[in-house]
């Protein structure tokens, strides 16, 4: 979820050696924040992770057959917080897809958004499984679903409330853990949730980046369904299956191709042209007169493409040595290679490409190739700052399509295409409170708002920023094959998220 090619500030370069080590004071923060803030570690640090090993357990994945009210997971799971807010003295409401843990009664409000569901994880890419809190594999690393995106922050808000109820801190303002169970599927819950909810006049997302996020890229996504056909020489080399990703938020680390009628010349093309890309694995299996080839490149979130190695697109290049009968896989690798290549910025697509000056340029991430109703579709999930409009950009994406149908005589079954808007927030009091935290903890004197690819809830609260849990310029591990957060990170988390609470609950 972090800014593309800018790709988010250059903070982390010196952050990461200062989760080691504790360091002067250098912006101010209250007397009562700074002393609760080790108060929470010292006392909660252990629980805290604990209490992250009993969340990662229930497999919050959305499921199309099973209602949310009637999941175990998720019911399990809403539980657990119920039991966890009760030990820890705090109040538990539950809304159906939005649970609520509180502190305070006042009636002026802060808001702490967060999800509790997670995306689907691919049991044999782990060493343990990923809903198992892997303490060991890696040492100094906590590793599971969810570890970073977003029960970490969960666990991490449950105890940084328990250490201000402890310390008895004065506050102005009631604190209010808001978390949604659908943030990776569906928005609507929320959405209708918030039409009666009282808005906080503070609202925090922790489910993005520090060191202050001011402004998300808009989620995007440009759908191309090639139909089936037949091939009219069937004695020649055609592809019959092209697919790969798991879901439409992940740079994909898995792709297919079986290849009909090799010969020995293409194989030995095919071949040569994936050595060029020594970052990829290639598996290539032949026989029966056909050839399998699997990529394998790197899993990352679609908001970070550049932290990631995108399988689609370069078996696409592999395969790009030849012009491809079009059927549906063969029109799909050619619609990939002419349009997407293997950058991350659409500079192949037509005249799409833009970038803004504080969000960064536009990305594109291929995320998944897969089969349906009306044929072969890729999805090409784009992340939008500002700059350019809507209708301006709908209109180029469909005009490169359209080109594009000209100049190869391919044909397309469907397009379609989804625009989501930028985000940005404009002087909200509580952006510089928030970076004093920051920059209180880590010692980075110069820290100030940032703008990443992600997008959180934060948009649909007023005036919402975000606040953690990872540094800048670290890979963001959330949707990844290999998600983790580190017990430094934890442990740094646990002071600022205590520390903001105190110094925002009493604006």
């Amino acid at each position: 979820m972090g800014l593309p090619v800018k790709f988010r500030s250059n903070l982390a370069r010196i952050a990461a050696p200062l989760l080691l080590c504790p360091l002067a004071a250098t912006a101010d923060v209250s007397p009562a924040a700074d002393k609760t803030a080790q108060y929470a570690v010292d006392h909660y640090e252990a629980a805290m992770t604990d209490t992250l090993a009993e969340l990662v357990q229930f497999k919050t994945v959305a499921s199309k057959d099973l209602p949310l009210e009637k999941n175990p997971e998720f019911t399990g799971f809403k539980q657990a917080l119920h039991d966890k807010a009760d030990e820890l003295g705090l109040e538990f409401q539950d809304h159906g897809y939005v649970v609520i843990v509180a502190l305070g009664d006042s009636k002026e409000k802060m808001g702490i958004v967060t999800h509790g569901d997670v995306q689907p994880a691919n049991p044999a890419k782990w060493k343990k499984s990923p809903f198992e809190l892997d303490r060991d594999s890696e040492p100094g690393k906590l590793i599971a679903r969810g570890s970073e995106d977003d029960k970490s922050p969960i666990a991490t808000a449950l105890y940084a409330m328990k250490a201000i109820k402890d310390r008895g801190v004065p506050m102005k303002r009631r604190i209010e853990l808001i978390v949604y169970l659908a943030e990776e599927s569906d928005w609507g819950p929320l959405k209708a949730f918030l039409k009666d909810y009282e808005m906080p006049a503070y609202n925090i997302t922790i489910d993005a980046d520090y060191p202050v996020v001011t402004a998300e890229k808009g989620w995007s996504e440009v759908r191309a369904t090639f139909a089936e056909a037949p091939v009219a020489n069937q004695a020649a080399p055609y592809l019959s299956d092209f697919h790969g990703g798991y879901f439409r938020s992940q740079v994909p680390d898995e792709a297919h191709a079986t290849l009909v009628n090799p010969t020995p010349e293409l194989v030995k093309a095919i071949r040569a042209r994936a050595a060029t890309h020594p970052k990829v694995t290639y598996d290539f299996s032949e026989a029966d007169g056909k050839l399998e080839i699997t990529a394998h490149g790197v899993a990352t979130h679609s908001s970070e493409p550049q932290n990631g190695i995108n399988a689609i697109a370069y078996l696409a290049d592999a395969l790009s040595v030849h012009q491809w009968p079009a059927n549906a896989a063969g029109a799909t690798v050619r619609y990939i290679n002419d349009l997407v290549g293997t950058g991350i910025l659409a500079e192949q697509y037509g005249d799409i490409a833009y970038s803004d000056d504080f969000m960064g340029p536009m990305t594109a991430a291929l995320t998944m190739v897969k089969a349906g109703d009306k044929g072969l579709t890729t999805h090409l999930n784009l992340r939008r700052p500002t700059g350019k409009s809507a209708i301006r950009l709908d209109k180029q994406i469909r005009t490169a399509i359209g080109d594009w149908q000209k100049k190869s005589g391919i044909e397309l079954a469907d397009v379609g295409v989804d625009l989501g808007d930028p985000y940005r927030v404009e002087n909200a009091q509580h952006v510089e409170p928030l970076l004093d935290v920051f920059r209180h903890f880590t010692g980075i004197k110069d820290a100030g708002p940032v703008a990443i690819g992600g997008s959180t809830n934060a948009k649909l609260l007023p005036n919402a920023v975000s606040f953690g849990p990872s540094m800048p310029d670290k890979a963001y591990t959330g949707h990844s094959e290999h998600e983790f957060i580190t017990a430094d990170q934890l442990r740094l988390n646990l002071k600022m998220y205590t520390a903001a609470m105190i110094e925002i609950g009493n604006l």
